[in-house]
């Protein structure tokens, strides 16, 4: 009964998208899969410019935290494969730390670089992009060792196209 409602579910949706072109998009929304794991939205100002918020979690063992980021971005056809765009930006952010082995918590902001590859899949409303992300964090962080720069923040981004 479940494998009947999942290809039924399947139809409507493919019924409603087969309109979509994959050659551009004004916004789309969905998850980034890397450092923090977050719930994203992308929308374009112009042909090659946009904004990218995100909302994320890092859930790491002793310490985890929860930020906003908002990243500016250009974006440029690679002339080689049909719907493949690079891009490059900046952006900024806040994080609340929390600790498992101390009673209070932290709170840092983030200047981040953006240089990424996007796709999006011909006649199917999806973009995946692969993105890396050099982060400079400034604030106050109680994990010893913390390194305020971070070279290897990035992720893999799922989106659906709205439009």
């Amino acid at each position: 009964m479940q494998a009947i409602r999942f290809v039924l579910i399947c139809g409507v949706f493919l019924l409603f998208t087969t309109g979509l072109s994959a050659q551009g998009y004004t916004s789309a929304v969905g998850a980034r899969l890397g450092s923090p794991l977050s719930l994203s939205y992308k929308t374009f100002l112009s042909t090659t410019d946009a904004v990218e918020v995100y909302a994320g979690l890092r859930p790491y063992r002793k310490y985890g935290s929860f930020s906003l980021n908002g990243a500016y971005q250009i974006h440029a056809d690679l002339s080689e494969v049909d719907g493949l765009q690079w891009y490059y930006g900046a952006g900024a952010g806040f994080q609340v730390w929390s600790y498992r082995n101390f009673d209070r918590g932290s709170s840092t902001f983030s200047l981040s670089g953006y240089l990424g590859l996007e796709y999006l899949i011909p006649d199917f409303p999806l973009s995946v992009t692969l993105d890396w992300v050099p982060t400079l964090f400034v604030g106050r962080h109680r994990v010893p060792g913390f390194n305020r720069f971070g070279p290897g923040y990035g992720a893999i981004g799922i989106r659906y196209i709205l439009d």
